[in-house]
């Protein structure tokens, strides 16, 4: 396992104890920064328009499309980092 995946692994765990929850725009970055993360460019139909949850989180994953995983790995990273402090 590489250091950028055994640190992005450590980062998806430390999100679980952030000490306090992230805005709503926060936590869609670091959803669509996971899945870029760990399964590529977004597939898959667009949700439906009364799916307003589901549909926030694929647009967030989808402007991600094109980002290599290391690239989406260490930006979560990143991000993670700055709401721990």
């Amino acid at each position: 396992m590489s250091d950028l995946n055994a640190t992005f692994l450590q980062a998806v765990a430390d999100s679980k104890q952030l000490p306090e929850r992230p805005d709503n725009m926060t936590l869609l970055k670091i959803y669509a920064l996971y899945k870029q993360a760990t399964e590529g460019d977004a597939s898959g139909d667009r949700p439906g328009m009364t799916d307003f949850v589901g549909r926030a989180k694929w647009d967030a994953w989808k402007t991600l499309a094109g980002t290599a995983t290391d690239a989406a790995q260490q930006q979560y990273i990143d991000l993670i980092e700055s709401l721990k402090d």
